[in-house]
């Protein structure tokens, strides 16, 4: 599973202005949802980035939350508006537990190994957690008749891409194991849900980003592989930072990608929850921006938003990366009437900033950052 830290201090019904980072301009989310209570959901993986940004929004909209996480990691995750059990996703006892003790009315399926890399060199380990654990928690969901379930898939899925922006009609031909389990999922799924009733939503997120500081909600893995992360670290610790590969067939020969604030993919899953909820068939969703920006270009951002340098080395492209993955994102804007509310990349950058020095104030204790109102 993936970590990260969280408060514990009680959230009020709606976040009105959660913070404001010099002269960056005030983040505002203000909960419009109908303020009845709602039933209980479970997320695996919900102590993980994504996982703990869905689970903290789906409590402000006034779902009993259950989170199921084995905190491989052993991160600090103790918050005030969930019901959090340590354990295995695929651990039919737990899950039995779960689905008698509470009345589960649909599942957020976060929890997967996500190391693109990692895959490639160790694809068994990625086969068993990622697809032969969900066939377990399918199958005790469908026992236990829970029927609706949000998957977090992968613009992975799509491998090289044949055209752009991509949509959800593109071909699945995923060039990792990581994309591959992603869409075997997906496919298991569909099966599901021809055979036994299965409602699903997947979602196939681009690259989420970002962080909501003032819940200490950011991006944390260890180790860690994502690209924001790893830019701070090297901006802020003076390392230099590898770009994987240089001569690709985009602007500046650097990968393009499209970034997502964790927060409008948080927002995507309540509405998708919704979409279950009013009796809507199953179906797929792109959750990127339509915009991308190449690895070069996100060095820019960085050093524009921490005012230091950036040193680069080049190496070669890694395996199973394609050049370029840039949403079409017009369906879920239409049918789930889904909008990238905070994917600004300048706000995104900031966020991830706020929250990398809190991190880092917190390993190193008396390290002063800028104050976060």
């Amino acid at each position: 599973m993936e970590s990260n830290h969280a408060s514990s201090r009680v959230p009020g019904e709606a976040i009105s202005e959660a913070w404001v980072h010099r002269g960056m301009r005030v983040f505002h989310m203000v909960n419009e949802r109908c303020l009845m209570n709602k039933p209980t959901i479970l997320i695996t993986g919900g102590a993980g980035y994504i996982g703990s940004h869905i689970g903290l929004l789906c409590a402000r909209a006034n779902y009993h939350v259950v989170i199921l996480d084995s905190f491989v990691h052993g991160q600090h995750f103790n918050p005030s508006w969930a019901t959090v059990i340590n354990g295995d996703y695929a651990n039919t006892e737990i899950l039995k537990n779960i689905f008698t003790n509470y009345s589960i009315a649909a599942v957020v399926h976060c929890a997967a190994s996500i190391e693109v890399g990692i895959s490639v060199r160790d694809p068994i380990s990625f086969y068993e957690n990622n697809v032969a654990k969900t066939i377990t928690l399918i199958d005790q969901m469908l026992r236990a008749n829970v029927k609706n379930i949000i998957f977090s898939s992968s613009c992975a899925v799509y491998g090289q891409p044949l055209f752009l922006p991509l949509t959800e009609a593109h071909p699945i031909n995923p060039m990792s194991p990581y994309g591959r389990t992603k869409a075997m999922v997906e496919e298991i799924l569909a099966d599901a849900s021809d055979a036994y009733g299965l409602r699903y939503i997947a979602l196939r997120y681009f690259n989420a980003a970002g962080a909501l500081p003032e819940e200490g909600l950011g991006e944390q893995h260890k180790p860690e592989t994502h690209l924001i992360p790893l830019l701070l670290k090297a901006a802020l610790m003076r390392e230099p930072f590898t770009i994987f590969g240089s001569s690709y067939p985009t602007r500046d020969g650097s990968a393009v990608r499209d970034f997502v604030h964790v927060l409008d993919i948080a927002n995507a899953h309540l509405l998708a929850l919704e979409h279950l909820a009013r009796g809507n068939p199953s179906d797929a969703f792109n959750l990127g921006t339509g915009s991308g920006y190449s690895i070069k270009e996100m060095i820019d951002g960085v050093q524009r938003v921490s005012g230091t340098t950036v040193h680069t080395l080049i190496s070669e492209p890694r395996a199973g990366d394609p050049h370029t993955l840039v949403a079409d994102p017009i369906k879920a804007k239409t049918i789930l009437q889904w909008q990238p509310r905070y994917s600004d990349l300048e706000f995104l950058l900031k966020s991830a900033l706020v929250f990398f020095k809190q991190q880092d104030a917190i390993a190193q204790p008396g390290i002063l950052i800028e104050k976060v109102l």
